[in-house]
């Protein structure tokens, strides 16, 4: 088996990816020194011929396509053991999955988004090809040399010859995605099924929901109150059940979502939204299994002029001492781990700091800490993979105390402002596996306490 660190010019970097027969890797071309992604078959389908024409034809429609609007690729080729790879173009803004981390995003911007999704797609249709698996994580970003930002369709695995597709026996797609015709097998599909993904992208844009299955889909103005009835009758056509009630083309529907991305009536009342470069967890500490905590903001009261405060979660198995002027408010419902990639749950957190209401943007002084326990995956593997836009790394260093141990990155001048970040993923210093803990700290300047925090925490097992 070739070793994962290099195939042939492209010196892999760290994997980006993986789906049902392929995994991607973020490399670097030695030759044009340029970041590329590399994806490679699988290795437990490299004796399934029928598998490997799959991800042969990805490649090949991707090139068939030959559109600024879908992943291009530059190269293909074959590793020792036989397993076929090939090179594509990296996209280094994520994907619309990655923006929904956020929450739904502002009504003209999720219009102009699925608008230019769309058009992606009206360019496969051009070329005789249907998608049939449209929805964020196959949406890519990627910056432009002159500071904007390109949309991308990529991942081809389900995509068909249009001349093909109208004999199509086998369901396919994802759930919430895919129209009636592609889940009920013997149908046969055209380009307005890819109309309906589109739709259900659009929906899950501007509503943060995946959608229902079809004919069961709830308005989308009762999941965001507010929502301009042009935009709900918009998005509602594209995925009506019936294709020949739907747009007649992708086309068609990027005109009209463009159109109404530039109308008055797009500043549509919303969820408000953070910056980019913003803390996702501050959310996500107070929420409960996925839906809004009521957790209430305390007014914390110390004696006199007592150098720090002790504070601990709901369930009584987090605490820790945080400087008394950080201590004035405090959240402590708990998280969702799954804010870092991590299994979906309810596990016990705290959030203190002295304005909560700050903490959310980067941009802003804030001093405070952030604690949550996670007793299942790679917790130190996730925080290492965390970035913050609009911030400059510091680098990280070792931390071992007497409860825990574990590395601290740290990160400063955010978003031009004066403040820091700290972050850390603990384990047990006498080697046991769980708890872990995850802790992040925010500081607008003084002397630095992350290692005060994190000598302070005890924790319940």
């Amino acid at each position: 088996m070739q070793s994962l660190e290099r195939i042939d010019r492209y010196r892999l970097e760290r994997r980006l990816g993986g789906g049902a027969f392929g995994v991607v890797w973020l490399a670097h071309d030695d030759v044009l020194e340029a970041p590329v992604a590399v994806k490679v078959l699988a290795e437990n389908w490299a004796d399934r011929l029928d598998i490997r024409e799959r991800f042969l034809s990805e490649a090949r429609l991707l090139r068939r396509a030959g559109s600024s609007r879908v992943v291009q690729v530059y190269d293909i080729g074959e590793l020792p053991d036989g397993r076929p790879y090939f090179v594509m173009e990296y996209a280094d803004g994520g994907t619309l999955a990655d923006r929904l981390a956020d929450g739904p995003l502002p009504v003209a911007e999720a219009l102009r988004l699925t608008a230019l999704a769309a058009r992606a797609a009206a360019a496969l249709h051009d070329a005789g090809i249907v998608h049939r698996d449209i929805k964020p994580s196959n949406v890519l970003l990627r910056s432009a040399p002159d500071g904007s930002t390109r949309l991308l369709l990529a991942d081809l695995g389900l995509a068909k010859s249009l001349a093909q597709a109208s004999g199509l026996t086998m369901a396919a797609g994802s759930a919430g995605y895919a129209p009636p015709e592609q889940t009920e097998p013997g149908t046969g599909i055209d380009a307005r099924a890819d109309v309906y993904s589109l739709g259900a992208l659009g929906y899950h844009l501007v509503t943060g929901t995946i959608p229902a299955p079809p004919g069961k889909v709830e308005r989308p103005d009762r999941l965001r109150p507010g929502l301009p009835p042009e935009v709900r009758r918009v998005l509602l056509r594209a995925m009506e059940p019936d294709r020949d009630r739907r747009w007649p083309t992708a086309e068609a529907l990027a005109d009209t979502l463009d159109r109404l991305a530039e109308a008055p009536l797009a500043s549509a009342p919303g969820k408000p939204r953070r910056r980019r470069g913003t803390l996702v967890l501050a959310v996500a500490a107070v929420a409960v299994a996925g839906t809004a905590a009521a957790a209430t903001t305390l007014v914390l009261r110390q004696p006199g002029a007592a150098a720090d405060v002790r504070v601990q979660d709901a369930t009584g198995r987090i605490q820790a001492a945080v400087p008394a002027s950080w201590g004035r408010q405090l959240r402590e419902a708990g998280w969702n781990p799954k804010a870092l990639g991590l299994p979906d749950g309810h596990e016990p957190a705290l959030a203190v700091a002295d304005g909560l209401a700050r903490w959310q943007d980067l941009g802003t002084e804030v001093n405070g800490a952030f604690i949550g326990l996670s007793e299942h995956g790679d917790l130190s593997a996730k925080v290492r993979a965390l970035d913050h836009a609009g911030c400059h790394y510091e680098g990280s260093r070792a931390y071992r105390g007497t409860a825990w141990q574990g590395r601290i990155r740290t990160w400063n001048d955010c978003a031009g402002g004066k403040g820091s970040v700290a972050e850390a993923a603990l384990t047990p210093a006498d080697g046991a596996a769980d708890p872990q803990v995850y802790v992040q700290v925010r500081q607008a300047g003084g002397n630095d306490a992350t290692g005060r925090v994190l000598d302070s925490l005890r924790v319940t097992r």
